[in-house]
């Protein structure tokens, strides 16, 4: 059955570093993957707006992706307000997504990351409401499934979901290595190469990205459940 996933990150780089891989493997079984980057890093240290967008592009064409950019404000003005869920939401209702990723929810190193996650989180809520006055014109929208994924962080508390990515790291490193630009002031290649790499050793495989949950995850049966990271 095709799916649609959207991934929604709130700078250039963000998707790439956090969750590319399990697009490229979506992508690879034939599903509709689409990334929203709601800024440009307009306020980044290197690297232009209109460079970082292009770099962006590069990495979503090897993804296998669509790409847009959304106007929250710009890069450090992204803003948890009704506005921008209600703006989100119209964009989930026009593809319709499956699956939606989300930076995580936690605060770290860029005020955006939190911000964003939560417009997203609202913003999947809104898009099943049929009264919205803001989005009569369009249908309402039901998606089935949250994940959260972490961009630069190092190491917190476990995923709920850890993906086999090893098969596809590759692409993911070409992905990852079309933002030159922010590669100038951090190793950023290390850094996520080795989150995976230590991650993928938690459950026997070579590279690994972490997912958490919004929901409790539903199964019809407990015996659905084949693999754990102890069984390897």
């Amino acid at each position: 059955m095709s799916r649609r996933i959207l991934a929604v990150g709130a700078h250039p780089d963000d998707v790439e570093f956090g969750c590319a891989p399990i697009l490229i493997q979506e992508t690879q079984k034939g599903h509709a993957v689409r990334i929203l980057v709601t800024s440009k890093g307009e306020a980044a240290s290197s690297g232009t707006p209109d460079e970082r967008a292009d770099e962006a592009r590069a990495a979503a064409k090897i993804i296998g992706a669509e790409i847009e950019f959304m106007d929250f404000g710009g890069d450090c003005h992204a803003s948890h307000t009704p506005r921008n869920a209600i703006t989100l939401a119209r964009e989930i209702r026009g593809f319709q997504p499956n699956i939606v990723l989300a930076p995580h929810l936690e605060e770290n190193q860029h005020p955006d990351h939190s911000a964003v996650a939560k417009i997203v989180r609202d913003a999947v809520r809104l898009a099943r409401y049929g009264g919205l006055a803001p989005l009569l014109d369009q249908s309402p929208h039901s998606v089935d499934q949250l994940y959260y994924y972490v961009i630069t962080q190092g190491f917190g508390p476990a995923p709920h979901i850890i993906v086999d990515v090893t098969g596809v790291h590759a692409p993911w490193e070409q992905a990852m290595s079309c933002h030159q630009t922010q590669m100038k002031t951090k190793s950023y290649l290390d850094l996520v190469n080795a989150r995976a790499r230590l991650l993928g050793a938690s459950i026997g495989v070579e590279y690994a990205v972490g997912l958490w949950a919004n929901d409790p995850i539903r199964v019809e049966s407990l015996s659905d459940l084949t693999l754990t990271s102890r069984h390897y």
